[in-house]
This record gives structure tokens, sequence and C-alpha cells, in this order.
């Protein structure tokens, strides 16, 4: 004799102690309430009551089938009415319920409890064994696939949908790695990500794409798609300074400005220095970019290269590479600095995406990462704010740079 490993020993409080004639109550009444509300269709459908006579009716009635419904209220079986309607043509159609679709076999809101479940970080055997006991223990292995099917057919038209509409004033673009299963084999792929600033400040969610890397062709790939479904060109790039994706922007949008990520710069200037003198470049960086006026930050960025050329020539040649794209959010209103500075609204992201799928180890395949970074927004679990600043959007950039000699 086998155990049912899913259902062993996870199902609590199942007990006699444990009955509540509220909740039972409840339940009892949610078969005859759908079956009145399935009656109701029909009749209106017919344009007459259940056993009316009257002349002249759009079909007739032809008995009841039962079917399983799963809801939040748990599983139940309802008597479906079955009918005949004349159609266009003159000819008998089966009539089909809209409130209880054909196929249907889960509420929209069991489909959207089972698939956050899935979504907060879980695999398919604990979503069972979280959803047993308010299921009454019909939530099995083809319940939780069907339901994250429903996800993936969303997902899929997200990734068709036009773009002409959003309004998308800026870009800002990053990468992360994950680790899927490819071949039968781990290995590790990136997610390119595009997020979107809205005019209106809002930030949006634009496009999903995993490569092998963040190469030029990867990146100019995503921004290609974009460009195809009608996105406008954006008035600001915010990057993370990987070189495929700078020569991808320049290639596509050679005029639009560019902001280089001042953290992952920061990441840079230390990969290039001692450990010993960590705390003295974050600190002199930080004064540097988070100077408050224009002036202070072209100040402070040649002080920064003269002392630096003569203590560790790599982190000052580090700096100068970046050139005037680390301080293009110079040229906005400072409002809007936080917001431009860094790519951190996508590494946050990240994080919470990471989170996530920690419990998994390794995603089944690749497609399943970026469907699941999407899921995570279109279903609520993270939500995206306006942006710092946004009441400013409408302020065009200015035209003056940064001294660079020093």
């Amino acid at each position: 004799m086998t155990k049912d490993i899913a259902f062993g020993d996870e199902v609590p409080f199942l007990g006699a102690d444990w009955f509540d004639p509220l909740e039972a109550g409840v339940r009892q009444q949610i078969r005859s309430f759908i079956e009145e509300m399935l009656e109701s269709e029909l009749s209106a459908a017919l344009g007459r009551a259940r056993y009316d006579r009257n002349a002249g009716v759009a079909g007739y009635r032809n008995g009841h089938r039962d079917r399983q419904l799963l809801g939040t209220f748990g599983p139940v079986s309802v008597s479906v009415p079955r009918a005949r309607l004349v159609g266009g043509g003159g000819k008998p159609e089966e009539w089909h319920s809209k409130t209880l679709p054909a196929y249907k076999r889960l509420t929209q809101r069991a489909e959207t409890l089972i698939a956050g479940a899935y979504l907060a970080g879980t695999n398919t055997r604990r979503v069972r064994r979280a959803l047993a006991a308010l299921f009454g223990g019909a939530v099995g292995k083809d319940t939780v696939s069907r339901a994250w099917h429903k996800v993936q057919a969303d997902w899929e038209a997200w990734q068709k949908r036009d773009l002409a509409g959003d309004d998308i004033v800026r870009l800002i673009l990053d990468g992360t790695v994950v680790r899927v299963r490819v071949d039968k084999r781990a290995t590790s792929l990136s997610v390119l990500v595009a997020l979107g600033v809205r005019r209106d400040g809002q930030k949006v969610l634009v496009a999903l794409r995993n490569m092998g890397g963040e190469s030029e062709a990867a990146w100019r790939a995503l921004l290609d798609d974009l460009v195809a479904r009608g996105i406008a060109v954006p008035e600001l790039l915010i990057v993370d300074g990987a070189p495929g994706l700078e020569k991808a922007a320049a290639a596509l949008w050679p005029e639009v400005p560019v902001q280089r990520c001042t953290v992952h710069k920061h990441r840079n200037l230390l990969a290039h220095a001692p450990k010993k003198l960590y705390d003295q470049i974050s600190a002199e960086y930080t004064d540097m970019i988070y100077a408050n006026t224009a002036k202070e930050v072209e100040q402070k960025r040649k002080a920064f290269l003269r002392k630096w050329r003569l203590k560790c020539r790599a982190v000052a040649d580090s700096l100068e590479e970046a050139g005037d794209r680390l301080f293009t959010f110079l040229r906005f209103p400072q409002s809007q600095w936080k917001s431009i500075r860094t790519t951190n609204a996508i590494e946050r992201l990240h994080g919470e995406f990471k989170r996530r799928i920690k419990t998994q180890c390794l995603l089944p395949c690749a497609e399943t990462a970026c469907m699941l970074f999407w899921a995570l927004l279109a279903s609520g679990q993270i939500t995206l704010r306006k942006v710092d600043g946004w009441p400013s959007l409408h302020v065009a950039a200015a035209k003056q740079t940064l001294d660079l000699a020093a």
C-alpha cells in the first residue's frame, strides 16, 4: 500500500474539534446558489421560466448534467441545466452557459489563489499542502498545473501587446543571471529586463527576454522587439554599464542621452583597488555623486581624479572611462536625480524575484524564468510606484555637460 506524500501529515486541524458550523453552513448553500444562477441565465436565454408553456419560445430545456467545480468555498458538484436554442438558420444549437463556461473547473478566485501561492516562492507539492485544507483536499497536481497554464497564456499575450499607447519617456535596462535546466543540465542564463517610466511617472514593466548573455546582439534583439511593437524613442536611457547594452543602445538611438548607473560604477572602482582602500574610495565617491549642485560634483570629480591618479591609477582610469554618461542626471531637475542616478528600480525587482525562486534551486526551463518574473508583477505580489520627481518629467534635459578636464 502506498502513501500519498502530498496529504500524509500536512493537513492540520481536520479533527471534529475543529468543525466550524458557520463555514459548513455557508458551503452547503453554495451549490443551490450556483444552480439558481444557471437556471436564471437559461430562463433569460429561453425567454420563459421553467415549466412555462408560452408560445414563441427561443428553445427547449433538455435535462441536466453534473459538473465538478472548485472554488475557495471548496469542491462542489453542480447540476447544470441543458437546452437547445433555435439558431439563426432555424437549426437547434446547444446552449452554453456564460456563468460557467464549458471545461471550466476552477473559479477565477481559486486560480488566482493557486498561482499566488506558487509565485510566493513555493513549488507544486507545497501548493497542494498549503491549500488542501481550504479546498477540502481537492487540489491535485493537475489542478495546480491548469491554473499555471492560464498564467502562461496571459504571459504569451503580454509579450505581444502593442506599446504605442504607453507613452514611455524613459527606459531602465538591466539584466540578471538565473540557473535553469537546459537539455537536462544546469545552465546559467541572463534575463534581460526593460522597465519603462510613463510620462505620468508610473513605472511599468515593458519587456523580458532570456538570453545566453548580455552581448550587443542580445540587447539589440530586445530593443528591436520594442521598436517593432510601437514604442516611441525614449527621452533618457538608464543602463548598468554593460558594454553590449551601451553599443546596442547607441546603434539604435544615438541621440538619446544615457545615464550610467552610479552603483555599478562604484563596484567597478572597488574592483580596481586593494581591499584596504575600499572605505576611502567609497566615501569620496559617494561625496562626489551625492553633492548638492552640479558645480560641486564637477569640483569633487576633478579632486577625485587628481588624487587617485597618484594613489591608484586604475581607479582613476575606471572613473574616466564612464565619461559624462555617469553624470547625465545633472542635466535634469534636482528632484529627479535620485530616480535617474541608478538602476535600483530593476535591482529591487531582481532581489524579490530571486528571493521567491530560492526554494526551487533550479528552474525547469528558460522560458519559466521570464514568465515567473512577469507574473510576480501581474499578480500584484510586487508593485511599482511612481518615480521620485515625477511632476517635473515634462522639463527637457539641459544641454550643459561637465568639464571633463582634470
